[in-house]
């Protein structure tokens, strides 16, 4: 049971704050209100329905069900959504849908305060499975299954992943070959690790899915499509040729079903073909919008993307619920006399406390920020607004990126707020090992993160390249010359000299200038362009190599290719964070918000510093001021630390742990009066050690 005795958002903050100093020279207060509104971003109103349903008892993850409970709970779950029409919004508007792409994931991605069972089973229902059918599908299509599948009448699952062909789709061994004597796919996975798995509604309530495999007709194999097709009938049985296994208790999300499936000959009529980007004729004739294999194959999967959004959403969520739990506690819990014989310090004003924390913070600042221009990019898509080629690629790799980013910091984040709560973080009842469990499985479905992260290498490598496409012998040379000189400066150190003689040996210089917006930028803008002109200097000589010595000097570059685009990844959630500044109107918000944005970007100075030094972007006066003043800037923003974990917008029935439900300040509250009366009373016994001072 979680004690609501007193809410976080009844905990008056002036009593908290008032041992505190002000925030900085101007005492600078963050306009809480203002700044909540600001983190719902483009889709305020979606989010905060969504929020009004999460914290409803009957959509709460309950503790110590059984797998089988839990997942009956969760379908139960899925009713209830379709009753309060939340799953309905992106969906076509003459089929009772709304159509609106970036609401729909907004209101989604916040079930996860429910119980991330509930989001991910709600996404693959809808997010995958339906999806699929809209996207892939045509008209004739939605009107057949969409009604089904919207009201929860057609359970279905999502059948992409094989157990031999993980993130690698294209190479999926599943068939489905075309008979034009009866006019029907034949459906078949030949071997064990063609089986599909991993499957969410598989095991249990799946009636359907949507499936992927290779369509071969006339002979041709013309790649991977996807298809409807019927699993179960209404009594939960296997359809004859379909089989499959329950996938079992996992590491987290126990209340989805996941399982495999596997298929024998299993038939389906031509027209289950979902067939908007590819289609076969009744003689078995092939024909799509799109002449090239590899094009055709990455629009489809493309128009997927929407898995990857969420769960970017969705791990922002979860940071923040785990950093409002910590730092609410962090703010009451005492431990230790430092500068007083008769109270005990709070632990978040211990220096290395606020280390532990408020990067992170920054982190998820950064993060929300970045998420909700991914948000409005994929609407844009969606949408039609803005849906080309270079825009499709534009979302993929921002998904890509961006997806990989958070769902690694929301792992790290909830480790760290766990063992910053101590044994109560280690207690289920306060959510956070039960939400590091569930959160696990996010860094490596919808793509394993470092997967997708080598796309965004790739995808950064193609964009360096097209910058020299059709370029004269003058441009050519232009640019060598200018690599060559970087070389010199950056690497001789002359560079690193220039910065020393600026700086005079002064800190405050030194933190001077890497206070500055644009110094930030440089920083992080020339460390990815300087590692994908290396890589891709290296790889210029692979088109003239045979096959396996090409792959072989692809893979020796593959680990700085994926750390290349990290830092770009990391670089568009800097950039992202910028612009939401510039569009902060109270100046004590702005005042503190620019902190917890140098926070975060000379943070990731500071992580890669080894990196500035060797190439010479910093000097060693430099590189030790981005240090010195990162711990000036955690004592600046410690002060409003609880203000902006109140800026989320999460209560405690969102929450639901009670160290953050004020308890722990009523216990220190008691304590602190029992010594006090104690002391008043003149009867408290005298420490030994004071004896032993006496009589020195």
């Amino acid at each position: 049971m979680v004690d609501t005795s007193i809410r976080p958002d009844e905990i008056n903050r002036d009593d908290v704050l008032a041992d505190l100093p002000a925030g900085g020279p101007d005492g600078a207060r963050i306009n809480v209100p203002e700044l909540a509104h600001q983190l719902l971003g483009t889709w305020p109103d979606a989010r905060i329905k969504a929020r009004a349903l999460a914290a409803r008892e009957e959509f709460h993850r309950i503790e110590g069900l059984t797998v089988d409970e839990h997942r009956e709970r969760v379908f139960g779950q899925l009713k209830l959504l379709v009753e309060n029409g939340q799953v309905h919004r992106a969906f076509p508007k003459h089929l009772g849908g709304q159509e609106d792409h970036g609401g729909n994931i907004a209101g989604f991605e916040e079930l996860v305060t429910a119980d991330p069972s509930l989001q991910i089973k709600s996404g693959v229902q809808w997010g995958l499975f339906g999806s699929a059918v809209m996207h892939l599908g045509t008209k004739e299509h939605h009107d057949k299954w969409l009604p089904g599948i919207m009201s929860l009448e057609i359970p279905g699952a999502f059948a992409m992943t094989e157990v031999g062909h993980g993130s690698d789709v294209a190479s999926i061994a599943t068939t489905a070959t075309y008979d034009a004597e009866t006019q029907e796919f034949v459906i078949h996975t030949p071997f064990r690790a063609a089986w599909k798995d991993y499957l969410g509604n598989a095991a249990v309530h799946g009636k359907a899915a949507t499936l992927f495999a290779q369509l071969i007709t006339n002979g041709v194999n013309h790649g991977v499509h996807c298809f409807y097709v019927p699993i179960r009938d209404d009594d939960g049985n296997f359809l004859p040729g379909v089989g499959g296994e329950d996938d079992g208790i996992k590491g987290g999300l126990n209340g989805i079903d996941n399982g495999k499936l596997h298929f024998t000959n299993v038939r389906i009529p031509r027209t289950n073909l979902l067939n908007r980007y590819g289609d076969v004729a009744e003689d078995g004739s092939y024909s799509s919008p799109i002449s090239s294999p590899g094009r055709r194959f990455f629009t489809m999967l493309g128009t997927l993307v929407q898995g990857r959004v969420s769960l970017d959403g969705a791990a922002v969520a979860a940071s923040a619920v785990a950093l409002q739990i910590a730092i609410t506690y962090g703010s009451q819990r005492r431990q230790f006399n430092a500068s007083s014989d008769v109270q005990e310090e709070v632990i978040l004003d211990y220096q290395r406390h606020q280390r532990r924390l408020l990067p992170k913070l920054a982190t998820t600042y950064a993060a929300m920020f970045a998420h909700d221009k991914l948000l409005v990019k994929f609407d844009g898509v969606f949408s039609g607004k803005s849906d080309t080629p270079d825009d499709r690629q534009d979302l993929e790799t921002l998904a890509a990126g961006l997806k990989s980013l958070s769902t690694w910091h929301a792992l790290d984040t909830l480790q760290e707020a766990r063992e910053a709560c101590g044994g109560a973080g280690f207690m289920v009842g306060n959510r956070l090992t039960s939400l590091r469990a569930d959160l696990d499985i996010y860094v490596t479905f919808e793509g394993d993160n470092n997967v997708l992260l080598q796309l965004v290498g790739k995808r950064l490598l193609g964009d360096y390249a097209k910058r020299f496409k059709g370029a004269d012998a003058a441009t050519l040379a232009k640019f060598a010359a200018e690599q060559a000189r970087g070389k010199v400066v950056h690497g001789t150190g002359l560079r690193s000299l220039a910065q020393t003689v600026a700086d005079f040996g002064s800190t405050a210089r030194s933190v001077g200038h890497l206070q500055n917006e644009e110094t930030q930028r440089e920083l992080l803008t020339d460390r990815v362009e300087t590692m994908v002109a290396a890589i891709a200097g290296r790889l210029r000589a692979a088109s003239k190599l045979s096959p396996a010595d090409g792959a072989a000097l692809f893979n020796a570059n593959q680990n700085e290719l994926i750390e290349a685009a990290r830092a770009h990844a990391e670089l568009l959630q800097w950039e992202a964070f910028t612009e939401a500044l510039g569009t902060v109107t109270d100046t004590g918000t702005k005042t503190v918000l620019t902190w917890l944005r140098d926070l975060f970007g000379l943070g990731l100075v500071e992580q890669h510093l080894a990196w500035y030094l060797i190439n010479g972007r910093l000097s060693g006066q430099r590189a030790s001021a981005v240090t010195s003043y990162i711990d000036r800037l955690l004592a600046r923003i410690r002060p409003h630390a609880l203000d902006l974990v109140e800026a989320f917008g999460y209560t405690q029935d969102h929450l639901r742990a009670p160290v953050s439900s004020g308890i722990e300040a009523e216990r220190q509250d008691e304590a602190a009066a029992y010594f006090a009366e104690l002391r008043a009373s003149g009867t408290a016994p005298v420490a030994e050690k004071s004896l032993k001072a006496s009589k020195k």
